[in-house]
């Protein structure tokens, strides 16, 4: 694999790189975070290690970039910050794995290769179709049977968490921590208003609906 390690403290670049290199894979080394991005933007990596603590720009931020701009690179947060919180932060942020320091390197080199295996395996998806409804990611357009449907991007999100799970139970709980980032119940009814606008929206023009309510389960679209 093409790995980047994006690191300020020479030593310990110096350690990942020789030992990423025996290990078969290839990498490059940025020393500070504004050359890190650069180089992330222009090269074609496999994954990221990117450092939280950084010169110029901090890791959390580098990464945060790139996924705003549609880059979905695996990225592995070193850092000595190991809290949960630091953890739950670095995840939001768009990373993919977090490690704390010190590690072993036989961990990151596991947890690098399996986020390699993650890219191969995952596409990035930009389309996504559930019977004869479609949805565009990049334009953010939803069409069914052919008719543009517009929605509000909390409906969009909601509509697209229900797509990528198509054929599923979607339980309330994992719609409000997935499309709200809620992770406690706010006691409204919330959800109950948007699956009904939603319900509005993609089955009510339409012969047959797509939007079910299971009940005393949650939710599940189905063609």
């Amino acid at each position: 694999m093409h790995l980047l390690i994006i690191e300020d403290d020479k030593e310990a670049a110096g350690y990942l790189v020789k030992g990423l290199n025996e290990a078969g894979h290839v990498a490059d080394h940025a020393a500070d975070g504004e050359e890190g991005l650069a180089m992330a933007r222009e090269g074609d990596y496999d994954v990221l290690i990117v450092d939280r603590m950084l010169p110029g720009r901090d890791g959390l931020s580098i990464v945060r970039a790139l996924r705003e701009e549609g880059d979905n690179t695996p990225a592995l947060f070193l850092s000595a910050l190991g809290d949960v919180e630091d953890k739950v932060e670095g995840l939001r942020a768009g990373g993919d794995d977090y490690l704390a320091k010190p590690y072993a390197f036989s961990e990151l080199l596991a947890r690098v290769e399996g986020l390699g295996r993650r890219k191969t395996a995952e596409p990035v998806r930009t389309r996504l179709k559930v019977g004869d409804m479609e949805m565009d990611l990049l334009k953010r357009k939803v069409t069914r049977a052919g008719r543009e449907i517009l929605l509000q991007p909390r409906e969009f999100k909601l509509l697209e968490y229900l797509m990528r799970n198509a054929g599923n139970v979607v339980t309330r709980t994992m719609l409000l921590e997935n499309v709200w980032d809620y992770h406690f119940d706010p006691q409204t009814n919330v959800i109950d208003v948007h699956i009904s606008r939603l319900r509005g929206k993609i089955d009510k023009d339409f012969d047959s609906p797509m939007l079910h309510t299971v009940r005393g389960a949650g939710y599940m679209l189905r063609a």
